[in-house]
């Protein structure tokens, strides 16, 4: 297969390495020449737009900042889907929207992915990240080679657009996780306790989570570089909302959390390192939440692993 790569940020720059470094015959595409000349460098070859992609690849993938982007991006390439075309949608973006462009994607005779990733970027650096599909079985199995290229655990999880809706769901989970994390630590130091074994004891314990064992470090380290920006955090929880609200759930947390996001944007700027969402904890107590020997970023040191799909429990 010939493929196609729109988006060249944190993410897909580093999914797209996967591809590139797994052989795959890659034309890549972002409006920063800069990133596309990296990727040409690596053996990519660059695509002059997203219609070109389209016509000349069997499947494009894009993976950009907000479903805005997505539709821009689909608004050039449609003109040029086909049958034998499909279109897989890596973004994290709202389910609603991209079952809409699935769904002319879809009438015009291609086929339609939602592939999000989940997992961190130093994962998606070494292709051991997670990747949830929604899409129908038969699009699924002929795309799974491509896939497993690229994450390690490949999750079908139904239909287009139930992948966005498990995406959402977890990075809901890992936001919660981070502002219960920094509350954590924060109040470890304030009762006296050294930082170190109180991570250790969280480590352990029931308390672990995997937002403690990765931004728990780079908080403690001072960096707090997780390459994930408030902003972000701040659409991905938005978009759990909409998906909450859609449903008719009366969530309690999440206003919350997108309240705290709301005054840490206000107060540090939405390109902030999300994990700095404890200075305003640190600022409130006069306490400096940092300890030795933390790494000052992620690094997956777990060798590159074939990815391979995985059976939810209770089935076959």
């Amino acid at each position: 297969m010939k493929i196609g790569f729109i988006g060249l940020g944190n993410v897909g720059g580093k999914l797209s390495g996967s591809l590139i470094r797994n052989g795959v015959d890659l034309t890549v595409y972002d409006l920063n020449a800069d990133l596309v000349a990296g990727k040409v460098a690596e053996g990519a070859t660059a695509g002059d737009s997203p219609s070109q992609m389209m016509r000349d690849c069997d499947a494009v993938i894009t993976c950009l900042p907000s479903p805005a982007a997505s539709d821009a991006v689909m608004s050039e390439m449609l003109p040029e889907v086909g049958t034998g075309k499909t279109w897989m949608e890596m973004s994290t973006t709202d389910e609603a929207e991209v079952k809409r462009l699935g769904a002319t994607v879809i009438d015009a005779g291609g086929a339609a992915v939602d592939c999000p990733v989940s997992g961190g970027c130093h994962r998606a650096d070494t292709g051991n990240i997670a990747i949830f599909a929604g899409c129908d079985r038969a699009t699924f199995d002929r795309i799974l080679p491509l896939l497993t290229t690229m994450g390690r655990r490949i999750l079908h999880t139904g239909d287009l657009g139930s992948a966005s809706v498990l995406k959402v769901v977890t990075n809901y989970l890992a936001t919660a996780h981070l502002v219960a994390s920094a509350e954590a630590l924060t109040t470890c130091k304030a009762a006296g306790m050294d930082l170190n074994t109180a991570y250790e004891a969280i480590k352990i314990s029931s308390g672990n989570s995997f937002s403690h064992i990765t931004e728990s470090q780079v908080i403690l380290n001072g960096s707090r570089d997780i390459s994930f920006t408030m902003d972000l955090v701040k659409k991905d929880i938005g978009l759990f909302q909409e998906v909450a609200d859609r449903a008719g759930v009366p969530l309690e947390m999440n206003p919350l959390m997108m309240k705290i996001f709301d005054d840490g944007i206000a107060r540090f700027g939405e390109r902030e390192l999300s994990p700095n969402i404890i200075k305003r904890l640190e600022e409130a107590t006069g306490l400096d939440i940092t300890a030795p020997g933390f790494p000052a970023e992620m690094l997956d040191d777990e060798p590159e692993e074939p990815g391979y799909e995985v059976i939810p429990q209770g089935r076959t």
